[in-house]
C-alpha cells in the first residue's frame, strides 16, 4: 500500500504540470484554477461532512489560517504556474517549482532560525541552477521572460505558504483544512481572473477536448486522489520516503512533456536540472536526518 500511494503521489502530482499545459491551452487560467480549487474543496468538504460532520466546525482563527494558506499555496503560487505555462513548456515549469524547498531555507535564515553551513552550500548550488534554467533562455528571448519569472514567484509563493503554515493556528482535521484552503483558493481566483478580463471572450464552444479532460484529471486526480494518497502516507510511512516526491515529480514531468508535447530538453536545461534536483535532494536528506535526531533526543529525554 505504501508503494501505491507513493507511486500515485509521483506520477499524478508530476502530471499536474502536464495537465495544466492543456487546459490553458484553450480555458483562462485563473478561472479554470478557480473552478478546480473551489470545486475540489466542496468535493472534499462535502466528504469529510458525510464522515464526520464535526471536523468541519472551525474557529474563525482556524478559517482565516487555512485561508491564509489556501491564498498562498493554491491561489497564488498555483494560479502563477497556470499562467506560467501559456507560454512555458510544462517541464521546465516542474523544473523551477522544484526549487521550493531551496526558498524554505532562505525564509528560515531570514526569520532567524540557525541554519547549517551544509544547507547554505546546498541553497547556493540550487539557486545557480534556477538562474541556469532563466537567465540564457529569458535574456536571449527563447522562452518568455514574464511566464518564467511567473514560475519563479509561484516557487517563492508555494515556500512561504509552505513555511508560515506550521506558524498558524489551522483546523485540527487535515481534509477539513484543505478543503478550506481549496475553496478560499477558489473564491479568490475567480474574481481576480475578471478582473483581468478573463471573461471577455469566453467561448465554452472552443474549448478543446483536452483542455476539458484536463480540467477534470486537475480537479478528480489532482486535487483529491493525490492529496488522500499523501496525507495517507505521512501517518503510515517514513518522512523521509514520502518527501522524494519534491524531486521526482519534475522528472515525471519533463517526460511527460517531452513524450507527449514534444516539448525540447536543451543542454542548459539538463544543467539546471542537475543543480536543482541534487540541491533538493540534499537538503531534504539533511532535513530528515535532523529530524530523525529530534525525535530520538525527545524519546531519550526524561
Amino acid at each position: 500500500m505504501v508503494w501505491i500511494a507513493l507511486a500515485i503521489v509521483y506520477v499524478v502530482w508530476g502530471s499536474t504540470y502536464f495537465a495544466i499545459a492543456y487546459v490553458v491551452q484553450t480555458m483562462p487560467p485563473l478561472l479554470t484554477a478557480g473552478v478546480r480549487f473551489l470545486l475540489a474543496g466542496l468535493l472534499l468538504a462535502a466528504w469529510v461532512g458525510i464522515r464526520d460532520r464535526s471536523a468541519l466546525r472551525v474557529s474563525l482563527r482556524q478559517l482565516a489560517g487555512a485561508a491564509t494558506v489556501g491564498v498562498l499555496l493554491l491561489a497564488g503560487a498555483n494560479g502563477l504556474v497556470n499562467l506560467g505555462e501559456r507560454t512555458v513548456p510544462s517541464g521546465l515549469a516542474a523544473l523551477i517549482i522544484a526549487s521550493v524547498p531551496l526558498w524554505i531555507v532562505i525564509l528560515r535564515l531570514l526569520a532567524g532560525d540557525r541554519v547549517g553551513r551544509d544547507l547554505i552550500l546546498g541553497v547556493t548550488v540550487g539557486i545557480v541552477g534556477v538562474a541556469v534554467l532563466v537567465v540564457p533562455d529569458g535574456v536571449s528571448g527563447l522562452t518568455d521572460l514574464a511566464g518564467l519569472v511567473m514560475l519563479v514567484g509561484a516557487a517563492l509563493m508555494w515556500a512561504l505558504g509552505t513555511f508560515i503554515s506550521p506558524r498558524l493556528d489551522m483546523p485540527p482535521s487535515t481534509p477539513a483544512s484543505t478543503a478550506y484552503q481549496m475553496i478560499a483558493a477558489g473564491v479568490l481566483l475567480l474574481p481576480a481572473g475578471a478582473l483581468l478580463g478573463e471573461l471577455r471572450g469566453v467561448d465554452p464552444s472552443r474549448f478543446s477536448t483536452a483542455s476539458l479532460l484536463g480540467l477534470a484529471y486537475l480537479v478528480v486526480f489532482g486535487s483529491l486522489v493525490a492529496f488522500s494518497a499523501y496525507t495517507w502516507l505521512l501517518k503510515n510511512a517514513p518522512v523521509s520516503l514520502v518527501s522524494t516526491y519534491a524531486y521526482v515529480n519534475p522528472v515525471v514531468a519533463v517526460f511527460l512533456g517531452t513524450i507527449f508535447l514534444r516539448e525540447p530538453i536543451t543542454p542548459t536545461m539538463l544543467a539546471g536540472a542537475a543543480l536543482i534536483l541534487a540541491a533538493v535532494a540534499f537538503i531534504v536528506s539533511r532535513a530528515n536526518v535532523t529530524r530523525r535526531q529530534e525525535v530520538r533526543r525527545a524519546r531519550a529525554s526524561p
